[in-house]
């Protein structure tokens, strides 16, 4: 268990599966180093990215389980990588980065040793997300079912002629007790700590809900913040169309995975009761509200007109990207074979 990690990555429209992935890649060590890519680099290798790079850079350092976030790294890791910023390791996901031309990022790395992988999310990706957005339908909400047309349009959503990647495309996620285990302090409010509740949708999850829940945290001087999450109905009835775009599973995790959020209700109620207050030793005493502007316009509305605004470059951008790790996998299938056919005259 080497001290210092890095992982590196564009941390485009973060999800509860980066989160994950961080929470695995802190595991590994004591000290996990993120880095980020530049709007430049990522559009030179991925395709336009839906977040700018400071949003991105603020984003993945209200993750719990980032010790220290690097702007503008490299898309490649190299070994000077590693040991500019005294990393032991790099650690990425078991599916593939490739450059512009198709090579692996992590070549060198993996080459001299110095590569640990971790597990990926099942169910959820960046691809399915915009998939969600473009296509209004409720399937993805809580208690439903994915219908064929949803997964089947999900699953051909920028995806090259025949294509068949094996870390795209849709699959439904299923909430377990280990998954908020993971994700949650596990801490109960401890005397001299203030308690604050806030409650809303928390839908795709970006830096508007960052924002607003650093200056909440901020209040205090030992902060205990309780975030409540409402009902996909609930949410579905005050924001009207397929809102929200992620289920109250999805979202559950995701708001546990931020650094300003002790402790998640799921399913919160609309209105807030004296009950829910008393239940969580709130003070007795009324006229506890208080408004927190977060100094942010972003919302929830805006990344999806985000999303349809560029829709084809999207489209274009996901196509050129499987393509390449199709391209990728073949040719690494190729170089297998050879080496199973020798082994044959193994005796």
């Amino acid at each position: 268990r080497p001290g210092r990690w890095w992982r590196e990555s564009r941390y485009d429209m973060v999800h509860y599966g980066h989160s994950n992935q961080l929470r695995q890649a802190r595991a590994m060590g004591d000290y996990l180093i993120v880095g980020v890519h530049t709007d430049e680099e990522i559009s030179k290798h991925k395709g336009p990215p839906v977040f700018t790079q400071e949003e991105r850079y603020k984003m993945v350092q209200a993750i719990k389980w980032v010790d220290e976030v690097v702007p503008a790294a490299p898309y490649v890791t190299t070994l000077e990588t590693l040991d500019k910023y005294s990393c032991d390791f790099c650690v990425h996901g078991n599916d593939i980065t490739l450059t512009v031309d198709g090579r692996d990022t992590y070549e060198e790395v993996k080459q001299a040793g110095r590569y640990r992988e971790c597990r990926r999310t099942q169910g959820v990706s960046t691809t399915d997300l915009v998939g969600r957005m473009l296509l209004v339908t409720k399937a993805h909400h809580s208690g439903h079912e994915i219908s064929s047309e949803y997964r089947e349009y999900a699953d051909s959503f920028g995806k090259c002629p025949g294509g068949r990647n094996p870390w795209t495309g849709v699959s439904q996620f299923l909430q377990t007790s280990q998954k908020i285990i993971q994700f949650a302090s596990g801490k109960e409010p401890q005397p001299g700590e203030t308690v604050i509740y806030v409650a809303g949708a928390f839908d795709l999850f970006h830096i508007g809900h960052v924002d607003f829940l650093e200056k909440v945290h901020g209040l205090a001087e030992k902060p205990y913040v309780i975030a409540g999450l409402h009902f996909d109905q609930e949410v579905n009835h005050y924001k009207g169309k397929n809102y929200p775009i992620m289920n109250l599973h999805e979202r559950t995790l995701s708001v546990l995975a931020c650094r300003y959020v002790s402790e998640v209700v799921i399913g919160a109620p609309y209105a807030v009761t004296a009950e829910l207050l008393d239940h969580f030793k709130e003070p007795k005493r009324r006229g506890i509200f208080c408004q927190i502007d977060s100094g942010s316009d972003l919302t929830t509305d805006l990344i999806v007109q985000r999303i349809i605004k560029n829709r084809l470059e999207y489209e274009a951008r996901n196509q050129k990207k499987e393509a390449k790790e199709l391209a990728f996998l073949e040719a690494r299938r190729r170089q297998e074979v050879p080496r199973e056919r020798e082994s044959d005259w193994d005796f």
